[in-house]
């Protein structure tokens, strides 16, 4: 039988677990299920569940009566959860993407 190597989640802030405790109760459940197949496939999970927004940015996505992002970077051997929100709108509000990108720099200086 074949192990499954999991990598490390991290949640970049309280902010985050606030917000994700902020959401019903049936999205939340999916959320976590989602933090689990990134937790499995790391760099491998794909659409529907995953997908690249900008260089070393990337947003977990979340569908049901919630439309929720979760932004997230790979950070040596380990996946950081940097910021959510939910979805209104087709496009990524450009508020939300800078700051998850303010996150990422903040995680480069540490």
């Amino acid at each position: 039988m074949q192990k499954i190597l999991t990598m490390e989640i991290r949640i970049f802030d309280r902010e985050l677990e606030k917000f994700i405790q902020s959401l019903e109760k049936s999205t939340i459940a999916k959320a976590l299920r989602t933090v689990d197949l990134l937790k499995i496939f790391g760099s491998r999970l794909g659409m529907p569940h995953s997908k690249k927004v900008a260089d070393r940015l990337f947003e977990l996505r979340i569908r049901g009566s919630q439309e929720v992002r979760i932004f997230y970077t790979f950070n040596e051997k380990s996946i950081v959860l940097l910021c959510g929100f939910v979805k209104k709108s087709d496009k990524i509000p450009r508020k939300e993407i800078n700051i998850a990108i303010n996150k990422l720099r903040l995680l480069d200086t540490v």
